[in-house]
């Protein structure tokens, strides 16, 4: 600029003329802003009516009527994503002095660069850029959107629902894309991180409750998604979300009851998981989470669960859950990936009749299921027992058996993913198909036992085949109690009625295999009410059963223990039932003794005066006169076919 002349009043002239233009200019400039704000103020809110602004009155009342109050949040992020832009938006409301706390978001710790000033205002919309991140046409733009969005709105929509979505920003986020799914109030899912990192336009796209639609806040401005305040309310009411609730817990489902005793015969326990079998104390023990309930039993694991003297001497098993934050479990010495099933084999096995029927007839329903995968843990071990059975047992489990005792004496732990205590029993050697956990029945227990045991026939004798072959009738013969006192004279009919007829003799140390050879031969197994009776199970299929019933009104328990399980092998059953000149107590007791007119009357005297005299205490002597018609009946049935 030139230096004015001095001494020159035109000089002066000139410097007062262009003292007043650029004053002119300056005024310019700030009327043009003024006018701008305006304008930009009457777009944002087009609800609002131009005399509304001119006469603030109105404004004023309906401020003072209206609690709604929101946050205006000034935010300044270097983030190269918003291009150094910063964004003013009214993002919570704040409804009466009740609803400050959910009102006013708590302060929250920025990441390095951002600041945060936050004040409160009246429903006011602001968006404010920076120069240099962006051209002028995408601020326009911006602009632009955010008159279309309040355009958009409906009057009213906003005043009454911000209170609300406040609290729940994450779900109105996921809910972008589904508008027409009802927004819920309250969630159980974790805060969600501040900033998702799968999808970079996910993080973009976070809408801003009240102010923009689904589809505005989607738009591209400027060449790149707008990410406006919603993100840091959504960070901050996730926050409070976490302050709130430390820890969210997983609903822990009730275990279901570790034992069942609902059965007659046993009771069982059955369960699944972190399984540790203290060998010492006899106890399993199922780990579990601090939030399960707590079960511990007592079970004794054998098949006579109402006879309190036979079960007092079996081992009792505890089965009980414990939380590895409560008492450090005990650790494992033994870990096996297949189940275990426990029982004992001490109450009155050693008789064949409870062998079968207390032991290996449930423990074959029990672990047939495992297809042989299975550890069989024993209580009360004989070793005998184990040696009598042995070719049973290897049948049922392919893995040693383990000896409870011995185990404990070894201070074993052993671990099992599940876990079986007890056996599931039926009737005596019975398996009932409609209660069997795997759809069993008794012919397949008698097919198992013949398969193990190498047992060659599968059906009796055909006498019509013209091989002349004779059905083979073999007698049990006993040498203690309910001796068959005439048994030469019934053999002797035997062989006259047709039969090939022989004698079988076993005893408790026996072979099993051998005693089931010997008892596979037989087309009719004939033998006085008794353990030795068991051994028909190694009959074939179709073969005849004749029980001979002693005095004393034994008819009930004799079909139940022998005559019902015939049945339901598939064996032919024929029940005799001597009278009172075959027994032997005729000559203990006078004839109008009450055991002979009203021997049923005798049983209300226990089962054991039933068992020490009715069934200990007699000897029989068939009448061969009576016996024949029996002897007749079962060759008929071989003659038949």
């Amino acid at each position: 600029m030139k230096q004015p002349q001095q001494g020159g009043g035109g000089g002066g002239g000139v410097l007062g003329v262009r003292f007043e233009s650029q004053r002119f200019r300056l005024l310019s400039i700030v009327v043009g802003c003024f006018l701008i704000s305006v304008t930009f103020l009457l777009s944002s809110r087009p609800e609002t009516a131009a005399f509304d602004t001119l006469s603030p009155k109105p404004w004023l009342e309906e401020a003072r009527s209206t609690p709604t109050t929101a946050i205006k949040t000034v935010r300044s992020s270097p983030s190269p994503k918003l291009g150094g832009r910063d964004f003013l938006v009214d993002v919570a409301p704040r409804q009466g002095a009740q609803g400050e706390d959910h009102g006013r978001l708590p302060q929250q710790q920025q990441s390095a660069g951002e600041k945060t000033e936050t004040e409160w205002v009246k429903d006011t919309v602001i968006i404010e850029e920076r120069a240099g991140g962006a051209g002028a046409g995408g601020s326009e733009r911006a602009e632009q959107e955010e008159a279309e969005s309040g355009a958009d709105r409906q009057p009213g929509v906003e005043d009454d629902t911000q209170a609300a979505r406040t609290t729940v920003q994450e779900e109105e986020a996921e809910a972008v894309h589904h508008d027409d799914l009802p927004v819920q109030t309250t969630t159980t899912k974790p805060a969600v991180e501040t900033t998702p990192t799968t999808k970079p336009d996910q993080q973009d796209q976070l809408p801003v409750p009240g102010l923009f639609s689904d589809k505005e806040t989607t738009q591209n401005v400027g060449g790149r998604m707008m990410k406006l305040q919603a993100e840091q309310a959504t960070a901050t009411t996730g926050q409070q979300q976490q302050q709130q609730t430390p820890a969210i817990i997983e609903p822990t489902t009730p275990l279901p009851p570790l034992c069942d005793f609902s059965d007659r015969r046993a009771d069982i326990c059955d369960f699944t998981g972190d399984i540790r079998l203290d060998a010492n104390s006899s106890t399993y023990t199922v780990i579990v989470g601090p939030a399960t309930p707590a079960q511990s039993h007592k079970v004794r694991p054998y098949q006579r669960k109402g006879d309190k003297m036979c079960m007092g001497r079996i081992t009792e098993i505890t089965v009980r859950t414990s939380s590895s934050s409560t008492s450090p479990p005990p650790q494992c010495t033994h870990t096996h990936t297949a189940p275990a099933v426990t029982f004992s084999i001490g109450g009155y096995t050693g008789n064949i009749f409870h062998d079968f029927s207390d032991v290996l007839v449930p423990l074959y329903n029990t672990a047939h299921r495992y297809a042989g995968d299975v550890h069989l843990v024993m209580a009360n071990v004989a070793p005998w027992w184990l040696i009598k059975y042995d070719k049973l047992l290897r049948s049922i489990s392919r893995h040693a058996p383990i000896d409870l005792a011995k185990a404990g004496a070894a201070g074993e732990v052993h671990c099992f993913p599940h876990a079986v205590v007890s056996l599931r029993a039926h009737r005596e050697l019975i398996i009932e198909r409609d209660r069997s956990a795997d759809g069993l029945a008794t012919p397949d227990f008698t097919r198992f036992v013949r398969r193990a045991l190498s047992l060659p026939r599968d059906a009796p004798t055909r006498v019509a085949d013209g091989t002349g072959r004779k059905p083979r009738l073999l007698i049990i013969a006993r040498h203690r109690t309910r001796i068959l006192l005439n048994l030469a004279d019934f053999i002797r009919a035997a062989e006259e009625a047709g039969f090939e007829a022989a004698m079988s003799e076993s005893d408790v140390g026996d072979s099993i295999s051998r005693v089931g050879a010997q008892i596979n031969s037989a087309d009719v197994l004939v033998g006085v009410h008794g353990a030795g009776l068991t051994n028909m199970m190694f009959l074939p299929p179709g073969a005849t059963l004749v029980q001979v019933v002693p005095w004393g009104g034994l008819q009930w328990i004799a079909h139940m223990d022998y005559g019902d399980p015939a049945e339901a092998m598939g064996l032919r059953y024929v029940q005799y039932e001597i009278g009172v000149e075959e027994s032997s107590l005729k000559d203990k007791y006078p004839k109008d003794h009450e055991i002979f007119t009203n021997p049923t009357g005798m049983h209300k005297k226990g089962f054991g005066f039933i068992r020490q005299t009715l069934m200990d205490g007699q000897n029989i002597t068939v009448d061969l006169g009576r016996f024949r018609a029996v002897l007749q009946e079962a060759i008929g049935n071989y003659l038949a076919h």
